[in-house]
């Protein structure tokens, strides 16, 4: 598979790659692979909190598997199509619908959610913005570099969280098989930083075997975009996940 053929095939995405990187950084076990940009300022994980949430759910009971519990979106006001009416857990995460989350917050409860953070470790740990909008352009606040972080304890499954947790986490994340036997599991985010201006996360890793890439995109904007910073922080990391591949490869 050539490389336009890979982006048209595995993407799928509506965007132009005109943003500004403010990190990318890629890392195989204590390897680096590649780092760029400013990886230690820290940003509101938007909608890349739906990964904790649901290793949270998971643990706690509250979601059973990729179809179950359904969620009713009655008495939210859903503003993108996808995400009105009834969502299971593959197609929240599938189709990031915030109602979603805050749903499964509310049943949390906020003493098991801070329970959850402070475990997790996850970035600055202040929910004080709320229990159902700390992640939203709000308090809770991680770098890139933490971002990373997480994500490899997902990966390797060393949060202390049980087995199913991370079963059913990892399945709800994957996103598709790219070339040469690597599976993706992925999750965007995009929020305000400022006015008009974006920011835009894709976080996540590919394995193949017992080998794990785990990577963040994350891109703030300098001036006024009419896309989506998520999808143009996807879009760009895919290009660089296909040099990935292709240096394993040799």
């Amino acid at each position: 598979m050539n490389k336009l053929k890979f982006l048209s095939v595995s993407l799928s995405i509506v965007g132009s790659i005109n943003a500004y990187a403010d990190c990318y950084l890629a890392k195989q076990g204590d390897k680096v692979l590649k780092q760029d940009g400013d990886c230690k300022t820290a940003y509101t994980p938007q909608s890349t909190f739906k990964v904790p949430l649901a290793v949270m759910g998971f643990d706690s009971g509250i979601l059973q598997d990729e179809k179950s519990p359904v969620f009713s979106d009655q008495g939210y006001a859903p503003n993108i199509n996808v995400c009105k009416g009834p969502h299971n857990p593959r197609e929240w995460m599938r189709d990031s619908c915030v109602w979603y989350s805050q749903e499964l917050t509310k049943k949390l409860g906020l003493e098991k959610f801070k329970e959850y953070v402070e475990k997790f470790n996850y970035g600055n740990k202040d929910i004080s913005g709320g229990l159902t909008t700390a992640w939203l352009s709000s308090t809770i606040k991680l770098s890139p570099i933490e971002q990373v972080e997480f994500m490899e304890k997902l990966a390797n499954e060393t949060l202390p969280v049980s087995k199913k947790a991370f079963e059913m986490t990892k399945k709800i994340m994957y996103v598709t098989e790219l070339p040469g036997g690597w599976k993706l599991f992925a999750k965007t985010g995009s929020g305000r930083l400022k006015g008009d201006l974006q920011q835009g996360w894709y976080a996540g890793w590919i394995e193949k075997g017992d080998q794990k890439v785990i990577f963040v995109n994350h891109i703030a904007d300098k001036k006024k975009q009419k896309s989506y910073a998520s999808f143009r922080s996807r879009n760009d990391t895919m290009i660089k996940l296909w040099d990935i591949i292709e240096e394993k490869a040799k």
